[in-house]
């Protein structure tokens, strides 16, 4: 049996622990993730790709006006020169840059199939070509004049900028989204006019806060239009936090047609929401008739959105409708603001308005300063050549002598006129055709034109207000070139007040109207049969349980409910159990405690009155109106004392009511006798020595009182036959008439939604 072999461990193992090796590999990761892909740099509002991609359109020399060249060739050299993350990464960002509904000031001017708003994709980068807007141009310019610093790229064989001149405000402009790290950032598109207004306000008032450069920036400006709803005082927080969020609705208005028929047309969709998307879940809900407002819709777009969206009758409400559809659809999106961004390109932090303004005016300072030291540098080596020029054209005779005849004229003209270096290579590199005497006053008015140039540089290198002034001078022409009044600067996004709607309307809107019959079994199980159904004969139960309540409604209906709590609590029909099973426990909607019962469930109908009444006695008159409840909690209307429960409940129909006792005493009174409250304990109906109160009702005079008996059959007594009974709000009563029920009942139960139940 052979040996077996373990190999040697290498030299130049080590060992180190895993917890260790993680975080610090993930923080590498994490890092890289924040500095050089997902956050934009708050100076010219650009991620590492959309940079390269710009300067290696530059070193194409794809300026605006340039002849295209194919995509391809552009993610070519961007990815073999600065970008070596995969072709597509950088195409799609490319693609993004070109789109006029995805970046409110396109950066790349593209030919071609470039996608659009259905969320179609581009044709492959073989197909398409590109070359820079005026917008990318003014990014890069002065880029060639030491404006910004360079690093080496990826491979050390060229440079790449840190960041572009940038001399239009990008990054509120075009916005930005990424996600790093541990963090995000999300900046919507804004109005470039008003970011130069807000900025030249912020030049002459360094200390203003975020919330008074509003008056200039009114809000985000998408370039697919649409309508913030949000309160101008959230948006102020917003811009003051740098966090927040908008509320952007579509755009739509109604067209009138014949008979007075209308349809709602929607001409904008909010910001990065796919058309084909939108529609699909519009055909969705339609198809589950959750859109029971709407009789028809169509996709009539072509180059503008148009959505038209056709009602069931005239009679709908134009604005309940669209409300619906804001409430289910993407026709309105809510838009986050996170304006976390990296501070001088190197420390992510959240800015607010006036913050992420500062960095861009501060980096054009710089820019400036470098720009106009790199241009002095300029001048002063041109001023030292055409000192030498002149020398020469006042020596022209010596100088020709000195090349004819000299083997190495270089140190002879530098020693014989005291020339630099710089000025004899000048001397030597002319041509002949310029030894014409015009070419004397041209080089003097080129050195007075450049010693006037460079007094003014020095001038502005030296007044810190001076610079200011001329980065004036360029917003106000960034602002000019894209003012309110130009096709591209011209405000899409506008601001209103969302309409306040009743929140039951809108519900109702969105359910379709059907019959139902709710059935709500003693127990308390509680479903919603189709259709209304009088014959229940067939309705089964779980064992041991039975009938309790039923009643036909609408599945936009509310059905209240009374507990013995005292409260009232409120369903919404629509939401009820289908009858296919047994249903399920109304506790499951509502918050009832365990030795708490159900009285009654009854639909709701405003405008009817309900006599409520506790165990001892006590109650009053309460309005419908004034039962309806908001939450699951319900609604304290009879209070109650410990010991105390609500026993009772009718509808008010009539001028008179009864009460019986659980001593089957009965007493009549008038009922107005009994006040009319939205919430209390009471006053006292009927008097007991022992025992409490089994049941209240009302009836009117002319009708006489009815009851109905445990077999079902009804018996009425006139006024007169009450005679005994009558008396006054809190006497005791007599004994019940002969034949009224062991129950101890009047057993009204719900008609049609018309009575209470008790």
């Amino acid at each position: 049996m052979g040996k077996r072999l373990i190999p040697p461990e290498p030299a130049d193992v080590q060992e180190i622990a895993l917890r260790e090796a993680l975080e610090e590999r993930y923080l590498a990761y994490a890092l890289s993730t924040i500095m050089h892909r997902a956050l934009p740099d708050a100076r010219d509002g650009l991620k590492p790709v959309h940079r390269r991609i710009l300067y290696g359109m530059r070193l194409l020399r794809l300026d605006p006006g340039a002849p295209f060249k194919k995509s391809a060739k552009i993610v070519g050299d961007v990815m073999g020169n600065f970008h070596p993350h995969g072709d597509q990464a950088i195409y799609d960002a490319l693609v993004r840059l070109a789109q006029d509904f995805a970046s409110r000031y396109p950066l790349i001017d593209g030919q071609g199939n470039f996608g659009n708003i259905d969320g179609d994709n581009p044709a492959a980068y073989r197909y398409t070509e590109a070359r820079m807007t005026e917008v990318a141009r003014l990014l890069l310019d002065g880029i060639d004049e030491d404006a910004v610093d360079f690093r080496p790229n990826y491979d050390g064989q060229s440079e790449e900028p840190i960041v572009l001149p940038g001399a239009f405000p990008n990054l509120l402009a075009n916005g930005s989204q990424g996600i790093a790290v541990g963090m995000a950032t999300a900046i919507p598109p804004h109005n470039a006019a008003e970011l130069c207004d807000a900025a030249l306000f912020l030049i002459d008032n360094p200390n203003a806060r975020s919330r008074t450069l509003l008056k200039y920036v009114q809000g985000p400006d998408f370039p697919t239009g649409g309508i913030v709803v949000d309160p101008r005082e959230q948006i102020a927080e917003a811009y003051a936090t740098g966090r927040g969020s908008f509320r952007v609705r579509a755009k739509w208005h109604k067209e009138e047609g014949s008979r007075g028929t209308y349809q709602i047309v929607v001409t904008e969709i909010p910001w990065l929401v796919r058309k084909t998307s939108l529609i699909e879940k519009m055909a969705e809900l339609f198809n589950e008739k959750k859109l029971p407002l709407i009789d028809e819709f169509r996709d009539e777009s072509t180059e503008d959105v148009r959505i038209v969206i056709e009602p069931k009758s005239r009679t709908v409400d134009a604005e309940l409708l669209m409300e619906s559809l804001f409430k289910l659809t993407e026709l309105e999106s809510r838009i986050a603001l996170n304006m976390n961004v990296l501070s001088k390109g190197k420390v992510p932090k959240v800015m607010g308005l006036a913050e992420v303004l500062r960095e861009w005016l501060d980096h054009r300072r710089d820019v400036l300063v470098r720009r106009s030291k790199y241009r002095l540098a300029q001048i002063d080596h041109r001023l030292e050549v055409l000192g030498g020029l002149l020398i020469a054209y006042l020596n022209i005779d010596k100088v020709i002598k000195i090349i004819r005849n000299e083997d190495e004229p270089k140190p002879v003209l530098m020693k014989t006129f005291k020339l630099s270096e710089v000025q004899a290579n000048a001397i030597l590199d002319m041509r002949l055709r310029n030894l014409r005497k015009l070419e004397e006053m041209e080089i003097k008015t080129e050195n007075k034109e450049l010693r006037d140039e460079k007094a003014g540089l020095e001038k502005l290198i030296r007044s810190e207000a001076a610079q200011w002034k001329t980065v004036s001078d360029q917003i106000k022409k960034v602002r000019d070139t894209f003012g309110p009044k130009t096709p591209l600067g011209k405000r899409r996004t506008h601001f209103a007040e969302a309409p306040v709607h009743d929140e039951a309307a809108i519900e109702e809107a969105m359910v379709v109207r059907e019959p139902i019959t709710v059935v709500v079994s003693e127990k308390g199980w509680i479903r919603a049969l189709r259709g209304h159904v009088t014959d229940l004969s067939g309705v089964a139960f779980k064992t041991d349980d039975q009938l309790g309540f039923a009643f036909p409604a609408e599945t936009t209906s509310k059905c209240l409910v009374f507990a013995t709590n005292g409260r009232f609590y409120t369903l919404d029909a629509s939401k009820l159990p289908g009858g296919r099973g047994h249903g399920e426990p109304i506790r499951l909607f509502i918050e009832l405690e365990q030795n708490d019962e159900v009285i009654s469930v009854f639909p709701f109908h405003s405008g009817r009155k309900f006599i409520v009444a506790s165990s001892t006695g006590r109650g009053f008159v309460v309005a419908e109106d004034d039962c309806l409840a908001n939450t699951r909690k319900g609604k304290q209307v009879l209070n109650l004392k410990a010991g105390e429960k609500a026993a009772a409940i009718n509808t008010v129909e009539g001028e008179l009511a009864a009460c019986v006792g659980e001593n089957r005493k009965m007493v009549i009174f008038p009922l107005e006798q009994v006040p009319e409250m939205a919430r209390g304990s009471g006053v006292r109906l009927q008097r007991y020595k022992d025992g409490a109160l089994s049941d209240v009702t009302t009836f009117k005079a002319a009708n006489g009182l009815t009851w109905i008996d445990s077999a079902g059959r009804t018996f009425t007594m006139s006024l007169k036959e009450l005679s005994d009974w009558r008396g006054n709000r809190a006497d005791a009563g007599r004994l019940a008439p002969k034949g009224f029920p062991k129950s101890n009942h009047f057993g009204r139960l719900p008609e049609n939604g018309k009575n209470g139940g008790g």
